[in-house]
């Protein structure tokens, strides 16, 4: 290339440079608003890192997590450990996660997960002794029942093999990747016969067969009775073997954890060969005792489900209590220095009272209260066992909601500590799990908090997060109320360091440190965390940080 071409290229890239720059004096484009307010919030540092040990000593910053997600040691795993130095399983260490039918405790999962933690840094904050949910309420129920009273003149031949105390003759079971064993939960003698199938379809899809003995039972009118029930609310529904008019179909039943007793009348005009329970239409697992096919009688007497007295009620589920704290807290001291030993005592709608289930229109298959069997103590009971079996140094609250929405369950509450201390218990703290919305008023927030701080206890925020309002999911939220709910938050924490001495501050504890997925059992789809879905950090995640430092950690950015 000649010396002249050259020169002309270069002239020629020259003008078309300046063609392709950006005239700034013309053209100055602004970041997106988004940009703007969420590039600050990225250069936060880890939330622990925001805690002044020097002024709060021992102070635990918790987050709630899922064992599964903690052990997966994913990015979850990875998230919590960088920011946070506790945390709390959401449902692994209660009653119904551990206690099984026979009343055993299985902590496999749960040690594991305490030994990953401790491997971690972390500390585990334990969730919960004494609560009325969630609880294994099918096992407690059954120590409440002693047996069945038969009517003794009934001497009407029996065409089945139902009892479950000598063997299976006769029964067989298919379908619904099903099994079928016999366990040792009976209500009638020892043992019962246990049905697990997975199915959802047609009826027939899943069910427990039995042969009549001898076959085919002779022309008549008949009762098949037999006691029933599930681990969960389930339906079924019986059906015979035969042709014709033997060929016959019963009603659905509807079960429940609660024993209950069925007959259905059926006929045989001679060909009525066996039985089938069609389990089909609903998944779970069921338990079946003392099966009987009698000749139908207008003089039999239906069998009665006996019940203890209420001091003997109270004698056993003492018992049960006493063995479910003893064996949890023992089983896992090596790790874990503090718990919720009585969570959510306090009625909604009797504030100053304990929560009960009488009167109650309906009440949930995991849930069992302690207090209708042992009375206002139960709580001075757990926490004595608590003490007895844990750790001497380990911090021992009791816990409750709403306690900033309603004043007076948090004097309820406070009321209820004094009982239990008045009654030979130690109460080390109390939680405050602060589930909000937007428009919980601020006044309330610091006059529980100074309410709280009176009491010279331990207090921790349990179980906070903070919703939008009136159901309000993550896709309709504006700009203006992910503002808002930063500053809520940043408003609590301060608060919390305002008004409780710095010697009374436990920690706090982040219920959903992401955004609630749209099928959470848990606000389900509202946009209650600091991380949303995909792990990104939000404008309340900046709130929260200058909650614990504070001050504006931003105005320092430059």
């Amino acid at each position: 290339m000649t010396p002249l071409k050259t020169t002309t290229c270069l002239a020629l890239l020259t003008v078309l440079s300046a063609a392709c720059s950006p005239d700034e004096t013309e053209f100055v484009l602004e970041r997106p608003e988004s940009v703007a307010t969420m590039a600050p919030i990225n250069r936060y540092d880890a939330l622990k890192s925001y805690v002044d040990p020097t002024a709060n000593p021992g102070f635990k910053l918790g987050a709630g997590v899922s064992l599964a997600d903690y052990m997966a040691r994913g990015v979850a795993y990875r998230m919590i450990n960088s920011n946070f130095n506790d945390i709390t399983l959401g449902y692994e260490m209660k009653h119904g996660a551990v206690v099984k039918a026979d009343g055993k405790l299985d902590l496999t999962n749960v040690i594991n997960l305490l030994k990953a933690a401790q491997a971690a840094g972390v500390s585990v904050y334990g969730h919960t002794l004494a609560w009325h949910a969630n609880q294994n309420a099918a096992y407690l129920n059954s120590l409440l029942l002693t047996g069945v009273d038969f009517d003794p003149a009934d001497k009407r031949v029996n065409y089945v093999n139902g009892s479950f105390e000598q063997n299976q003759t006769g029964w067989n079971s298919w379908g619904g990747s099903s099994t079928r064993d016999i366990v040792n939960t009976g209500l009638v003698g020892t043992k019962s016969l246990r049905f697990t199938h997975t199915s959802k379809a047609n009826p027939w899809d899943a069910q427990i067969a039995l042969d009549f003995s001898p076959m085919p039972v002779p022309v008549g009118e008949y009762t098949l009775s037999f006691f029933v029930r599930s681990d969960a609310p389930g339906k079924f529904r019986c059906s015979t073997v035969g042709t014709g008019p033997d060929v016959q179909y019963q009603a659905d039943v509807i079960t429940s954890t609660t024993w209950q007793y069925v007959e259905w009348d059926i006929k045989s005009a001679g060909s009525l060969q066996a039985l089938r329970y069609d389990m089909g239409t609903t998944p779970g697992t069921y338990y079946l005792d003392e099966v009987r096919l009698n000749p139908k009688s207008t003089l039999y007497k239906k069998p009665v489900i006996l019940q203890l007295s209420d001091q003997e009620k109270g004698r056993i589920i003492g018992g049960a209590m006493d063995k479910w704290i003893a064996e949890m807290v023992t089983q896992t001291k090596p790790y874990v220095k503090a718990w919720d030993v009585v969570n959510e005592p306090m009625d909604d709608a009797k504030p100053t009272t304990l929560k009960t289930a009488a009167g109650r229109a309906r009440i949930a298959t995991d849930e069992f209260f302690w207090q209708d069997y042992l009375g206002k103590d139960y709580g001075v009971r757990a926490f004595k066992l608590a003490r007895q079996y844990g750790n001497a140094d380990d911090v021992l609250f009791i816990n409750d909601y709403n306690l900033e929405y309603d004043l007076n369950k948090c004097r309820g509450l406070i009321d209820y500590v004094s009982y239990l201390e008045a009654n030979g218990a130690k109460v080390d703290g109390i939680g405050t799990q602060m589930h909000m919305s937007l428009d919980t008023k601020r006044e309330n927030i610091d006059q529980m908090f100074r309410m709280l701080a009176a009491t010279g206890k331990m207090i921790k925020i349990s179980e906070m997060d903070i919703g939008i309002g009136t159901g309000i999911k993550t896709p309709a939220t504006t700009p203006a109320q992910y503002k808002a709910q930063a500053d809520l938050y940043e408003y609590v924490i301060s608060k919390y360091m305002e008004l409780v001495p710095a010697k009374q501050r436990y920690g706090i504890t982040m219920w959903s440190p992401m955004d609630s997925a749209e099928g959470s059992t848990w606000r389900a789809g509202e946009p209650i965390g600091l991380w949303k879905r995909d792990y990104s950090r939000k404008q309340a995640y900046g709130g929260f940080a200058n909650g614990l430092a504070g001050r504006n950690v931003s105005a320092e950015f430059k």
